[in-house]
């Protein structure tokens, strides 16, 4: 189990850490909407940076928590057209 928990976190890092690199701001957005998008990109940052270090603490299902609860984040902007994902729906949940 340990192992298989270790494996889905590490997917979920590298999926994660891939659309962080993809994602961009959609253009054009209002001021309201860019504060709102940088504070889903800041939330994600956040989580991810604690997946980080639950990962490093060998607490597997907290950082997979983490690392999900990130990813939300981008597909939430996403899915709000506050991101834009390129149309990658490997990476990302698109209408």
């Amino acid at each position: 189990m340990n192992e298989t928990l270790r494996h889905k976190t590490k997917k979920y890092r590298l999926l994660t850490e891939e659309a962080l690199r993809v994602i961009q701001v959609s253009k054009p957005l209002s001021t309201k909407e860019k504060k709102i998008a940088a504070d889903f990109l800041q939330m994600t940052r956040n989580y991810f940076s604690d997946g980080q270090h639950f990962e490093h603490q060998k607490e597997f299902a907290t950082a997979l928590a983490a690392y999900s609860y990130a990813h939300a984040w981008l597909d939430a902007g996403v899915r709000a057209g506050l991101f834009d994902a390129k149309g990658n729906d490997r990476l990302f949940t698109l209408q």
